[in-house]
């Protein structure tokens, strides 16, 4: 069978499995709850809480606590030193290295074969299948897929092991088929320095057919401007003519998205969105020009949903999938083939649909303004500064921002570092259409905001080019899955990056 044809039946084969479980979500998740219940009863943990005689969702609700990363990396302590059968009943070598906890600069996930191939992998090749069903003249085989990824180091603790970014443990197990029509070369893709990665990077794919490309769109767009200064080209589309998918996820792509339109002027070019993070791959964007994405149910993750209110209470109510509502935000907790049991990676969610399940990711439950209760969340952040570009031809390359607090002189407000890559034509303008479409979508920042009563109009600092760059290179933090923290409550940001500025 020709390749295409080969492609063809196994793309149409799974968009029927997508199709059944958007018909019926509730038998999907009970099919993934009950196979990891199985998978891990002879685990450790699975014999400690009882997952022998667990039989449906509520007695796993009330026989195991919800966990974060504090809760279980006493066992990735002892899985990085060679213990297996902890939380998961195969081996597990690999460790996704991603931003740390207040007590470790780093988290080290664990994952699993039946993570990788079952979750991560399927969620890459789901998106190339939505992409081949919006466009069945697609040709995206026939030329190269650069991959934009992290680094890796062999375990310090184990020769057999390895951690790094999640990129890069998928980059280091691709299957053959894939490999072959990857770019740059695995030397190349797993660089620590970023900066001479990027330069590796450039020169090595300039030449090659791309036609995809897969990254984190703060660092794709450092490499494709990289390519243009080196080629002299004036667009991407000089240097890959037949460019046609960009797979990004990682931050909203809100702030990027009007550079790749201008780098990358072609009307058919698509732009596919996934929620993924090194604890699995949730959700991937299923319509063209959507901004919300489908929630995939069969990928071995058991989904529940904390209400915000109940968030900081000792025992929060969680929901199941049935139980969610439109329109409402919640804490993601997941179940994993990882052996991730109740964890709450820390991101909050809101459901655009509930027939069938999408979401759109609002923020982290450490990513938020509410130091005089206006609980400000990215999402409004990132729509205040799309509208705000829009309406005065700015183009933000990267920002953040922290409260400044009340004293007997002055009202609080928020202060907003900003990095342009083209600057306002009108700064004022800037501040008011960040400031009103904020108001216009959280209706506590509007309360606090009217008369200036609690809050004074937003304070935006402009810095110089390249100070983000600047301060994540100084904090060790460039590349890879590192991203700018787009809200804080607290000032440590604001007042780091503005002596970065300084110096």
């Amino acid at each position: 069978m020709p390749v295409n044809a080969l492609f063809s039946f196994l793309i149409k084969k799974r968009l029927q499995q997508i199709d059944l479980f958007r018909d019926n979500p509730g038998m999907a998740q009970l099919e993934v709850f009950h196979s990891l219940i199985q998978s891990a009863r002879y685990t450790e943990w699975g014999r400690k809480h009882g997952y022998e005689t667990i039989q449906d969702p509520d007695a796993f609700r009330a026989r195991v606590p919800l966990q974060d990363y504090e809760d279980v990396k006493h066992y990735v302590a002892r899985l990085r030193k060679g213990e297996q059968n902890l939380l998961w009943p195969t081996d597990i070598r690999w460790f996704a290295k991603s931003s740390g906890t207040t007590s470790d600069r780093s988290k080290f996930i664990p994952v699993s074969r039946e993570a990788l191939e079952s979750c991560h992998y399927k969620g890459g090749k789901d998106l190339i299948a939505l992409h081949y069903q919006q466009y069945p003249e697609s040709k995206l085989y026939q030329g190269m897929s650069l991959v934009v990824g992290g680094s890796s180091n062999i375990e310090h603790l184990r020769s057999d092991a390895y951690s790094g970014d999640l990129s890069a443990i998928i980059i280091r197990n691709l299957p053959i088929w894939v490999e072959v029509r990857r770019t740059p070369v695995i030397e190349t893709a797993l660089l620590d320095n970023w900066e001479v990665k990027i330069e590796k990077m450039a020169r090595e794919t300039m030449r090659e057919d791309v036609r995809c490309i897969a990254g984190v769109p703060s660092w794709t767009l450092v490499l494709l401007k990289r390519i243009l200064e080196i080629t002299g080209k004036r667009n991407i589309l000089e240097v890959w003519p037949n460019l046609e998918l960009f797979m990004h996820g990682g931050v909203s792509f809100r702030p990027y998205r009007a550079q790749f339109e201008a780098l990358i002027p072609s009307p058919t070019m698509n732009y596919l969105e996934s929620y993924n993070a090194s604890e699995g791959f949730f959700a991937v964007q299923d319509r063209r020009n959507a901004e919300d994405m489908l929630l995939m149910l069969d990928y071995g993750i058991f989904y529940e949903f904390i209400p915000l209110d109940e968030l900081g209470k000792p025992t929060p109510r969680t929901l199941l999938l049935h139980e969610v509502e439109k329109d409402q935000q919640y804490a993601l907790v997941i179940s994993t083939n990882g052996g991730l049991w109740r964890y709450m990676p820390g991101d909050t969610v809101r459901f655009t649909s509930v027939k069938p399940y999408r979401v759109q990711v609002s923020g982290r439950t450490k990513s938020f303004i509410n130091a005089f209760g206006e609980e400000l969340i990215v999402d409004n952040a990132d729509r205040g500064m799309e509208a705000a570009c829009r309406e005065t031809g700015a183009l933000v390359s990267e920002y953040t921002a922290a409260p400044i607090y009340m004293d007997e002189h002055a009202l609080g407000g928020h202060e907003w570092v900003v990095e342009f890559e083209r600057q306002p034509n009108d700064m004022a303008r800037f501040v008011q259409v960040l400031d009103n479409t904020m108001r216009q979508l959280n209706s506590d920042y509007d309360a606090k905001r009217r008369g200036d009563m609690a809050l004074r109009a937003p304070l935006v600092h402009v810095v110089e080019k390249g100070t983000f760059h600047n301060w994540l290179k100084g904090r060790g933090k460039l590349g890879g899955q590192n991203k700018v923290p787009r809200l804080c409550n607290d000032r440590t940001f604001v007042e780091s990056l503005l002596q970065t500025e300084n110096a």
